[in-house]
């Protein structure tokens, strides 16, 4: 699997992460796994033509001491079809914007 990893999270760290996720994107579910929903002008032509797989997510899980983003786009509708890819580069660097801007918000240096 694909991922962007960001390691050496501090006990704080993870603490002012799982507050802002649970805010901001609802409840890890299964334990740490949360999800990040893709911005809609984002989806490529076959994504947005499956509008039954809506929305379209970025997995993240968040452990103690890490956070660990799938590079795989996915739905929670199916678990095969024609839209769920690894992400395009435009995906792929508004995810790290993303995490970037959560980082910076919560002032945490990593």
């Amino acid at each position: 699997m694909k991922q962007y990893v960001i390691d050496e999270l501090r006990p704080p760290d993870h603490e002012k992460i799982k507050q802002y996720l649970d805010e901001h994107v609802g409840p890890a579910e299964m334990g740490n796994l949360y999800w990040i929903p893709v911005d809609t002008s984002l989806y490529t032509e076959v994504q947005a033509s499956h509008t039954d797989c809506h929305p379209l997510y970025f997995a993240v899980q968040l452990c103690e001491t890490s956070i660990v983003a799938e590079l795989l786009v996915r739905t929670k509708n199916r678990v095969r079809c024609d839209c769920i890819c690894y992400a395009n580069d435009e995906q792929f660097l508004w995810l790290i914007h993303y995490m970037n801007a959560i980082f910076e918000r919560l002032e945490i240096m990593a």
